[in-house]
């Protein structure tokens, strides 16, 4: 079915569909979400919260339909929302998706602590970059249409990844819950690594953040991306 996610009622007509259709739901995934390449402060409201309408409100009312229908049949279940590796860190001129993302997942490290004992567990997935349209469409929606790249012409080769590497991290999940998926150990380590020591975090974050930039200067002078 086709539909806007962040519509009144969309979670309930989700979850009626798949009733209808399945005789039953087991799990769900919240994935639907997008991301914009701007600087916090030149976000307006209205575009701030139409992201976290998709991003996080869309799937934590989406959980929450699956959630309570289980717990009044008594059945069990399996909440799952895709989270990133950024909402655990974040990274400059992305950070309306980092707070979006980093909602996600707190928001599901307490559900699983409120529905454990409904039988009802709950995981948060947390990809790295990963070759799909999301930055053509993060591209578009920042004015910078026209890219064709899967992935950021500076991405590491070694933090970029299949979709079907993270599908198969959710299918393990799916067979053998747990809170939290991460689908390179490299990125969780630094994901510790930064809560341990804020100071490497922050000079990460500023080196990333020239990057960025250099990235704008090469698109004003019309060098392509060379992942393009």
């Amino acid at each position: 079915m086709t539909i806007d996610v962040a519509e009144p009622g969309a979670s309930e007509r989700i979850f009626d569909a798949g009733m209808q259709r399945f005789g039953g739901v087991d799990i769900i995934l919240a994935n639907a979400g997008y991301g914009v390449r701007r600087g916090l402060i030149d976000m307006d409201d209205r575009d701030l919260r139409a992201m976290f309408e998709v991003n996080f409100f869309a799937a934590l009312s989406l959980c929450s339909v699956a959630a309570r229908s289980w717990r009044a049949d008594g059945r069990a279940g399996h909440l799952i929302m895709c989270s990133s590796c950024i909402g655990k860190f974040p990274l400059a001129y992305h950070g309306a998706y980092c707070a979006t993302k980093a909602s996600q997942a707190m928001a599901c490290a307490a559900l699983r602590a409120e529905l454990q004992d409904h039988r009802i567990a709950v995981s948060s997935v947390h990809p790295i970059t990963t070759r799909t349209e999301f930055f053509v469409e993060s591209d578009r929606r920042s004015g910078a249409g026209g890219s064709t790249a899967e992935v950021p012409d500076h991405a590491p080769s070694f933090l970029v990844q299949s979709p079907e590497r993270v599908a198969a991290a959710i299918v393990r999940c799916m067979e053998r819950p747990v809170p939290e998926v991460w689908t390179s150990s490299l990125v969780r380590l630094s994901a510790a690594l930064f809560t341990a020591w804020p100071w490497l975090l922050h000079r990460v974050l500023d080196r990333q953040a020239g990057t960025e930039r250099q990235q704008d200067q090469r698109r004003q002078r019309g060098v392509p991306n060379d992942r393009e």
